[in-house]
């Protein structure tokens, strides 16, 4: 009895802290989500209007579409980039030393603001920037390419620039715990490097792809101002909604944008987190 009370008053100060700084805000969204408003005031209710507005709308279906495919996307590169990297510096890169100054290299990026980053971006891929320029000098394209800037294409770019070493890191921190004899095992028994990669690797992998996975997803569906920047505001996205909703003071409407947001990021994390067990990797 006494060591359940002790682990009790040990960890009461962190309940405390999660109640005070995450349950109670999401409990006063939702709250608010079921308010009223008017275009001069807020008046508190309960009422299905916003909900009934939000799915009643063909735009917000469009701008959920929108912000799914940006986080399929990016999932889909910054995986692909996220494991090569990963396996370059667990298996390629023998001394620690290395691996310890070239993981600190893929960090320096983040030295910097997300905003910094993103817009370095802006006169690398403009009409008369240095990707068109380049273009252009060699013959490859006799006008400069419209695409390349305020585009799906450069809002995905500056997503995977931005959210790749997410996906590296918790994949890195799975192989350094792959015990190597398994591998040397894998190329006795006559497995070919595919053959390793495919029945002992990646299934080892797996809890740090998830890791990786709910990082990037949820990352890339709660952004909006890089789809704000990069599309030169010619695409949306549900966080571009919310920001929107405030900035015209009509929260009760934000606020249930929030609500479906969370609930789809809930679904989608509960979805990931039934294919594999992250608990082996924490």
């Amino acid at each position: 009895m006494t060591k359940q009370i002790t682990a009790w008053i040990q960890a009461a100060p962190m309940a405390l802290v999660l109640l005070a700084f995450l349950v109670a805000p999401i409990v006063m969204i939702v709250i608010v989500s079921f308010w009223g408003a008017t275009e001069y005031s807020i008046y508190p209710a309960f009422q299905f209007d916003n909900y009934q507005f939000l799915f009643g709308s063909p735009v917000t279906y469009t701008v959920f579409f929108n912000t799914l495919k940006y986080a399929l996307i990016t999932w889909a590169l910054t995986l692909g980039i996220g494991f090569t990297v990963a396996y370059f510096l667990a298996f390629e890169v023998r001394s620690l030393k290395w691996q310890i100054a070239l993981f600190l290299i893929c960090t320096i990026p983040f030295w910097t603001s997300n905003i910094i980053r993103m817009i370095s971006w802006i006169p690398f891929l403009g009409r008369n920037g240095l990707a068109n320029s380049t273009l252009i000098s060699w013959g490859v394209i006799d006008a400069p390419l419209e695409w390349l800037l305020f585009s799906d294409f450069s809002v995905i770019l500056a997503f995977v620039h931005l959210y790749t070493l997410f996906m590296v890191v918790p994949i890195f921190n799975s192989m350094m715990r792959i015990d190597g004899s398994l591998i040397e095992a894998a190329k006795d028994g006559g497995a070919t490097a595919w053959q390793t990669l495919c029945h002992v690797i990646i299934p080892l992998c797996k809890p740090g792809i998830m890791i990786g996975t709910i990082f990037v997803t949820t990352l890339v569906m709660g952004d909006f101002i890089t789809v704000r920047f990069m599309s030169g505001s010619q695409r949306a996205n549900v966080g571009r909604l919310i920001s929107n909703d405030i900035s015209l003071l009509q929260y009760p409407s934000a606020s249930a944008t929030a609500v479906v947001l969370l609930v789809t990021v809930l679904i989608v994390i509960g979805l990931l987190l039934r294919l594999v067990d992250i608990r082996k990797e924490l």
